[in-house]
């Protein structure tokens, strides 16, 4: 990782440093936040219903120099299989975004230029450490979610966190998924579709107990991908992202499905980005496997799209007639608004998409900016 900070002695607060001399601090402002809530949705002054991103990153320098010793670029799909190329153009782009990835007041210029009034911020999708031992994984995992925590306390009506667990290890994973919601109010935490390779749903794991935690807490469970794990094929022309990622969601989603997670924790608020990957535009043909063949049956009882339907989509589609069709084969209250800051493949302007949909009412345009993120969410004022 490139983000670190050598600067002996540096208190820059944009560089998450005391965090942990911070944590009573934001623990009792963030009780304080749940003392005051009305019950009322989240509007301006002028009654305008806040719009509110669900898809953005922070890249926390501190938790990269931790770790920058053990090269974890070898173990990121996104940087095992790219072109020197695009490697190259990677390089590039972080050294021109390092300010927008980890310095709040440069993202908050841009929020206002964008027309975000809240982000639901999420670590930079590479910083779910999986490939570590699990104790490291949980102890990097405890320093990005307190300095989001830190983030949110600072700027309590701009943001809200989405952390990080070890999944590697699901019994520190649920112990971080607590400690996450209980101690430092952040509303959800992000995953990968995948843990270092292994599907979500390999034995091995029992992330079952994860899910099933993440049901009763009544958080997000934000699934975002970094690159096809199985490549090769996708090196050249930045092919790893610009379809590796949405195929990796694909392929966890599915697993998610036809393994019985849904059917077995009903419930689950589970937000897939980039409008639901490749499985959000082509759901029919997983429902006529189920009813062609016997192998596609042997754990959930109903079709795949009824479990689909259950999956949150943000607005990332860079087509008003495509983000249409999600709208209509999941319904409004399904999709959100979603910007994926601030990354190039990411929406610029996200309310212009959202108002450029045709023949969408203004109570659905209303929920999709920012209503349906703040319900799941828990934002009120």
């Amino acid at each position: 990782m490139m983000f670190t900070c050598t600067t002996p002695g540096c208190t820059d607060r944009a560089h998450g440093h005391g965090f942990a001399a911070a944590r009573k601090g934001y623990a009792a402002a963030a009780r304080a936040r749940r003392r005051s809530v009305s019950s009322k949705l989240v509007r301006d002054r002028k009654g305008r219903m806040l719009r509110v991103d669900i898809h953005c990153h922070y890249l926390n320098r501190d938790a990269a120099a931790k770790l920058a010793h053990l090269n974890p670029a070898q173990y990121e799909p996104s940087v095992k299989y790219a072109s020197a190329f695009t490697r190259e153009v990677n390089v590039k782009q972080m050294q021109d975004r390092a300010a927008k990835l980890s310095t709040i007041e440069v993202r908050l210029e841009d929020m206002d230029r964008m027309g975000i009034d809240i982000q639901a911020v999420s670590p930079a999708p590479q910083q779910t450490y999986y490939w570590t031992e699990p104790g490291l994984g949980a102890e990097v995992s405890r320093m990005v979610n307190e300095r989001l925590a830190e983030i949110v306390a600072k700027w309590p009506d701009r943001f809200v966190g989405l952390g990080t667990v070890p999944l590697q290890n699901v019994e520190l994973a649920v112990i971080e998924l607590e400690r996450c919601v209980k101690q430092l109010d952040l509303r959800g935490v992000e995953i990968n579709p995948n843990v270092a390779g292994k599907e979500l749903t390999d034995p091995s794991l029992n992330l079952d107990r994860f899910f099933a935690k993440a049901r009763e807490l009544d958080i997000v469970v934000f699934m975002h991908p970094i690159g096809f794990t199985q490549g090769d094929r996708l090196m050249d022309h930045y092919l790893n992202n610009v379809i590796g990622n949405p195929l990796d969601t694909t392929v966890g989603a599915s697993h998610l499905i036809f393994g019985g997670v849904i059917e077995r924790h009903p419930g689950l608020k589970i937000v897939l980005p980039h409008a639901g990957g490749f499985l959000g535009h082509y759901w029919a043909r997983m429902d006529h496997a189920w009813r062609a063949r016997p192998d596609c049956r042997t754990v959930i009882k109903k079709p795949p799209t009824s479990y689909l339907k259950k999956f949150f989509f943000d607005t990332i589609t860079f087509d008003p007639e495509m983000l249409r069709n999600l709208i209509d084969k999941f319904g409004a209250a399904q999709v959100l608004l979603g910007t994926d800051y601030p990354f190039d493949m990411g929406e610029e302007d996200p309310v212009g998409l959202i108002n450029s949909v045709p023949r969408l009412p203004s109570a659905e345009r209303e929920r999709i900016m920012g209503g349906n993120a703040a319900r799941l969410l828990k934002i009120r004022r």
